[in-house]
């Protein structure tokens, strides 16, 4: 499928621990842009260290597969200054952690002068069906909240390559 000059090259995808949405998201995307016939570089990452090397949540992988979407070799990591160099478009999944986000691009933006940064956005920023609502984190909820992570990421990744694709 043919690419808009719009398509970023490289997604990022960010939410707290980067166990549960962000992991989800990764393994969404890529799926889902492979059926579509996009190449793109995907990745996951949290704004908080905490899970830094751990795999993603056991409750979420659980979700994942039930939907098609092998997320257990997925390893947590913490974004860096430097992912704002690395990719063209990162994916906050709720508000708090694209107000994070904005914080480390100043970083990066300090750092790397006039170079162009990745563009930030909510991860619902384009879809229609939760126009820029937060994901909610399923972390300290029950087996419902992980089924509606997935249902909303289907949907935002699902608007996203609509947005894509020429």
């Amino acid at each position: 499928m043919p690419m808009s000059d719009t398509t970023p090259k490289s997604v990022l995808l960010v939410c707290l621990g980067n166990i549960c949405r962000s992991p989800t998201a990764e393994g969404i995307m890529r799926q889902r842009t492979a059926i579509a016939g996009l190449t793109l570089k995907i990745d996951s990452a949290g704004t908080g260290d905490w899970h830094i090397g751990k795999h993603p949540d056991p409750r979420a992988q659980s979700h994942a597969k039930q939907h098609g979407y092998n997320i257990s070799k997925l390893v947590a990591r913490q974004v860096s200054p430097q992912d704002f160099l690395d990719f063209d478009l990162i994916l906050a999944m709720d508000s708090q952690n694209l107000k994070d986000l904005q914080q480390i691009r100043e970083i990066a933006a300090q750092k790397a002068g006039a170079e162009d940064l990745a563009r930030l956005a909510l991860m619902s920023e384009v879809d229609a069906s939760y126009l820029n609502q937060d994901v909610p984190d399923p972390y300290y909820g029950g087996e419902d909240g992980f089924e509606e992570v997935i249902k909303r990421l289907e949907s935002s990744v699902d608007a996203w390559i609509d947005t894509w694709q020429l």
